[in-house]
């Protein structure tokens, strides 16, 4: 499943990159009544391991700064294919975020562990979401491996549409 590179005439392995956001370090213990008993390490593990499921690279990276987030988009956009993000709190306060996602060019999945239509109003608003192909909440841990389904079944149609 090849399909972009950045230098004519190569194929590789489509690459996803998979950001977190602030607080997300501290899974398993923070409000797991939440958020899980399952650490960051655990749902690296497990998109990993689906990576080599769906044969994408995961580069899988989580950072507590909103400026470090906005570089690693801003990178990825020479060498990655997509992105699927859990922005954590910054989903609802960061124009920053929305507008390198935007600038990327790349398709990105918004993904969070808990519904959060059902949680407190302020993080109803996702800015997110309008530089996101779509938005999986509420599965848990399970929701990156839903978001990477989709990720991969989009890289594949636009590889399909782009020949």
């Amino acid at each position: 499943m090849a399909i972009r590179t950045n230098k004519p005439g190569l194929r590789v392995t489509p690459k996803i990159l998979i950001l977190n956001g602030p607080n997300l370090n501290m899974l398993g213990t923070r409000q797991p009544e939440i958020y899980g008993s399952e650490t960051l390490a655990d749902v690296e593990a497990s998109c990993r391991s689906h990576g080599e499921t769906l044969e994408v690279a995961v580069d899988f990276r989580q950072s507590n700064h909103e400026g470090v987030l906005v570089d690693w988009i801003q990178e990825a956009r020479l060498d990655q294919d997509g992105i699927i993000i859990n922005a954590g709190a910054y989903t609802h306060t960061s124009v920053a975020i929305l507008d390198a996602l935007l600038a990327s060019g790349l398709p990105a999945i918004e993904v969070h562990l808990s519904n959060i239509h059902q949680r407190d109003p302020f993080r109803h608003h996702s800015y997110i979401s309008k530089a996101a192909r779509g938005m999986i909440c509420g599965f848990g841990s399970h929701g990156y491996i839903l978001a990477m389904d989709a990720l991969a079944r989009l890289l594949r149609d636009q590889k399909r549409h782009n020949g």
